[in-house]
């Protein structure tokens, strides 16, 4: 897609810290980070949602996120790395990692409390009947 920004970052349009790169995917310091070592993983491929996206593309995208998982917990000695798929600010299917430790306080995803056991009910129900 020629205005995606996360398109011309694969393509070299536009400057990045690259941290891995094959033919499917591109790995890249992110320019407004949650801690330091804060890495997206893009697919090369233009696709916005991660359900758009095929089986396979799936699993290799998550077995290099896994790879570069373990590289940023023995490069920066952090006590774990998340991982995150949220991130509908740039309509590119891509996965943050950031390094996290205990003491870092960075605050979580936000909750939200179900309003009753009946609800909950409700919403397995209608996910439970689309699978």
């Amino acid at each position: 897609m020629d205005s995606c920004i996360f398109c011309k970052i694969a393509k070299g349009e536009i400057p990045a810290e690259k941290i891995y790169e094959d033919v499917e995917f591109f790995a890249f310091l992110d320019i407004r980070p949650v801690s330091h070592g804060h890495i997206l993983i893009i697919s090369k491929e233009h696709i916005v949602w991660m359900q758009e996206a095929s089986d396979e593309l799936v699993s290799k995208i998550f077995v290099l996120t896994k790879k570069i998982m373990l590289a940023i917990k023995k490069g920066l000695a952090c006590d774990y790395v998340l991982e995150s798929v949220a991130g509908n600010e740039i309509p590119h299917f891509h996965i943050h990692l950031i390094p996290r430790y205990f003491n870092d306080e960075l605050k979580e995803f936000p909750r939200i409390e179900y309003l009753s056991s009946d609800h909950q009910a409700e919403i397995k129900e209608k996910i439970t009947q689309a699978l």
